[in-house]
């Protein structure tokens, strides 16, 4: 027998993988994976297909194609002001959690740590870890998932080499404000921190609130590698295409990196999605259509003894069934998916302690029909 250690001695089946096995043993409504149950726009097909038929069948460029690259920076010059160089700032990515593991590899070394808010999305901390990086784990504050900028502070060390953000925030739905960018710009003004800003669902945001981006915040664009996915934007997770952006001095060392764990990412899927995103229609339109199904989906539920805030933004909604039991939130997940055929994900397992505060996350990327299913089992718990 090969005798080895672990890296990840604690890392075990994702509980995303754990409910959506789940879901498919006990033929659940699945509303507990983040995927949406409705196609791409046909148009976008139709785009890919065209660039398969005109032979971009053979490696892209390590970067990218340049058609995307530039898209990418008209849209970042468009919506945030900020300008990226298609040739030194920009790189396309098998998905954005390729470019997080990618930039964590590229700097994280034995004992830096890497500042976390929790609950977080399950990949930040085993990439620091895989690498010998130390979690420094913040828990968001109550029910609203709020920062304590004091604690954040405090927790800075002459170790600290980098600090992860995600929003609009998986799993609780909730955005940071322009007052919360601009605190996080004074904190680490004056330091070596790098910034990795998780903004996958940067156009799923709601109420006429604006996404507030690094890039929107010049102390902060300095440092901040941003990262964002096509697959959450235009509705094809299944696709694994994402990006980052990073000044030039940073997305050299990233370069380093990327290109021997992935190289290029799919050549006519870049050339199709690089045509599409030259039409700014096809993402600003992406806040009221998600939107309607999140109110659909509450006006739905709101004679449940479910309570909820609705979502700022991402495809998720968090519920509270403080009124209904006391279970453990992970054995409640799993008893809705046994016995009322309904899965979504528990909130304790991203939290520092895995702390239960008795919420369920739900996705609400779905048909009406779907959804109207989900709302009539969810009234009669």
């Amino acid at each position: 027998m090969l005798q080895h250690t672990s890296k990840l001695p604690n890392v075990g089946t994702t509980i995303f993988t754990v409910m959506s096995q789940l879901a498919a043993k006990e033929n659940a409504i699945n509303l507990s994976q983040g995927f949406p149950n409705f196609p791409s726009d046909p148009v976008l097909i139709e785009m890919v297909q065209q660039a398969l038929r005109e032979n971009y069948n053979q490696y892209a460029p390590m970067p990218g194609a340049m058609i995307l690259r530039e898209a990418i920076a008209e849209k970042m010059e468009y919506l945030y002001q900020r300008s990226y160089h298609p040739d030194t700032e920009i790189v396309v990515t098998a998905g954005a959690t390729q470019a997080i593991f990618t930039i964590i590899s590229a700097f994280v070394r034995p004992n830096d740590e890497v500042i976390i808010f929790t609950p977080a999305y399950d990949c930040y901390a085993p990439a620091v870890e895989t690498h010998g990086g130390k979690v420094v784990p913040i828990q968001l504050q109550g029910k609203e998932f709020t920062v304590d900028w004091d604690e954040v502070r405090n927790s800075i060390t002459s170790k600290t080499k980098m600090m992860i953000i995600n929003t609009p925030h998986n799993p609780s739905g909730t955005v940071l404000s322009a007052d919360d960018m601009l605190q996080l710009s004074k904190i680490l003004e004056n330091t070596n921190i790098i910034l990795l800003s998780d903004e996958v669902y940067e156009h799923i945001i709601f109420d006429g609130a604006q996404h507030q981006s690094a890039a929107l915040f010049p102390k902060l664009a300095e440092r901040a590698f941003i990262t964002a996915s096509f697959g959450k934007t235009f509705h094809n997770t299944g696709w694994k295409m994402g990006y980052c952006v990073a000044p030039k001095p940073l997305m050299d060392e990233f370069k380093k990196v990327h290109q021997f764990n992935v190289f290029s990412v799919n050549h006519p899927m870049q050339i199709g999605v690089g045509t599409y995103l030259k039409n700014p229609e096809n993402y600003l339109q992406l806040p009221a259509f998600f939107q309607e199904k999140r109110d659909f989906f509450l006006e739905a539920i709101k004679a449940s003894r479910f309570t909820f805030t609705p979502s700022q933004g991402t495809y998720f909604q968090v519920l509270s069934y403080e009124n209904i039991t006391d279970e453990p939130d992970v054995e409640f997940a799993k008893r809705l998916t046994k016995e009322h055929k309904i899965a979504s994900i528990p909130l304790s397992v991203f939290n520092t302690n895995n702390e239960d505060h008795k919420l369920l996350r739900f996705c609400f990327a779905k048909t009406e029909e779907t959804l109207a299913k989900a709302a009539d089992i969810l009234n009669t718990i």
